[in-house]
């Protein structure tokens, strides 16, 4: 059973939220990062990416960079850039891209799901990138940017929200980036209970993305209850900041790949390669595949449409993954790709760059770039319940949650 509950958020004051909500801290390089925090000062970037407060000499991964990261929240909490939620509820937090809706619940889970298997994961993690983030928590006292959840669609919990949602928003406002978000707050206590009580009968629920900042807060927790032995589990920081989304909110974009060189093959020798894993045909058209095991690649110019051959896609769960089936029969075989998280000569670009982006890099310095069928929100599920993973970069969620919205206090 899930334990999803309700918390005392701090938040932005209405009126400035939209300025303070930010894109997570991971979609910006450092340069980025002080580009946009000098656009918007109030941006909460500048405490996701305390660095930009100080010169290139310091290393954004610095003692004091986190120490600055605790200290910009700790202002805008004093100035009252955020309010305190007077008691525990629940948020709801929609966003619109495109015309497509997205409705999610505010909400904290439990490590103690995560660690139990209850909240499953999909991708492996690395390390350094969980030490970051569990410094960064450790120094604010608190997660600052929410962790994307799935489950399945739960009657009870989409009746509530749907009523909420005709009453009056706490915020609303546009980004920069054209995305609408909305949020709504569920306050009253017979919802609050009644919500709790329907996730309680949940065994399942999938981290979407945001596998770092999950693992980061877990042994954040872990950390803080080395330090209390005597904790009851009702602690704060015994939860994480999560937006639970059902799964017939969510859509999943392609994450498309390109590589550095042909590995030695002249390319009438790779098409060759190429030809006995798939039929190859040249299109007139980017290749927009259109239905699982189909791709696109363009190479020197030209598009082509990929259909995978016969009794080339195995029968488990992860290796009819289109990302496998690449990875497997011409990443790594052909153009030496081994690991594709290490190597050096593989970009992975997603699927909201579009394919002229694909067609930029390749008339640039990268030899071939293949485009991509979306993995399905099923096929994440099936994995993720088999206990399996995904290969790298597997899928690409859109519209992106914003960070510094709402603020878990530990």
């Amino acid at each position: 059973m899930a334990t999803i509950r309700s918390f005392r958020a701090y938040r932005p004051r209405p009126d400035v939220a939209g300025r303070v909500a930010a894109l997570p801290y991971d979609v910006y390089n450092r340069q980025e990062a002080e580009i946009e925090v000098k656009r918007e000062p109030l941006s909460f970037l500048k405490v996701d990416r305390a660095e930009t407060s100080f010169g290139p000499d310091v290393d954004t991964y610095a003692p004091c960079v986190y120490d600055k990261a605790g200290q910009l929240l700790k202002g805008m909490i004093d100035d009252g850039t955020y309010i305190k939620e007077q008691r525990p509820v629940y948020y709801i937090y929609e966003l619109i891209m495109d015309g497509r809706h997205q409705t999610g619940l505010v909400a904290c889970a439990a490590i103690d799901d995560y660690i139990n298997g209850v909240i499953k994961k999909h991708e492996n993690t690395r390390e350094d990138k969980e030490i970051d983030r569990i410094k960064h928590v450790e120094a604010c006292g608190a997660q600052t940017g929410p962790i994307f959840l799935a489950y399945r669609s739960i009657d009870q919990v989409n009746e509530i929200i749907d009523r909420v949602k005709n009453g009056e928003k706490l915020y609303g406002f546009t980004s920069p980036d054209g995305i609408t978000h909305n949020v709504w707050i569920i306050d009253d206590q017979k919802d609050i209970d009644t919500i709790r009580d329907a996730f309680a009968g949940v065994n399942d629920i999938y981290i979407a993305d945001g596998h770092h900042r999950a693992a980061s807060a877990v042994k954040a927790g872990l950390h803080i209850r080395e330090k209390n032995p005597g904790y009851t589990g009702d602690e704060e920081f015994n939860y994480f900041l999560s937006v639970l989304f059902p799964h017939d909110q969510l859509m999943i974009m392609p994450y498309n790949r390109v590589v550095k060189d042909l590995n030695g093959y002249t390319e009438a020798e790779f098409m060759a390669e190429l030809g006995k894993v798939f039929d190859v045909t040249e299109s007139e058209v980017p290749v927009e595949p259109a239905v699982k095991g189909q791709m696109g690649m363009y190479m020197s110019g030209r598009w082509y449409r990929l259909d995978v051959k016969d009794g080339i896609v195995p029968d488990d769960v992860v290796g009819r993954l289109d990302v496998s089936v690449l990875q497997d029969n011409v990443l790594a075989p052909i153009l030496g790709i081994d690991d594709p998280r290490t190597n050096q000569r593989i970009m992975f670009v997603g699927g909201i760059r579009g394919l002229t982006e694909l067609e930029k890099l390749v008339d640039g310095d990268m030899a071939v770039a293949f485009s991509m069928y979306p993995t399905s929100i099923t096929e994440l599920f099936d994995i993720a319940d088999a206990g399996l993973l995904m290969p790298p970069k597997s899928t690409w969620f859109e519209p992106k949650l914003r960070s510094g919205i709402f603020i878990h206090e530990l």
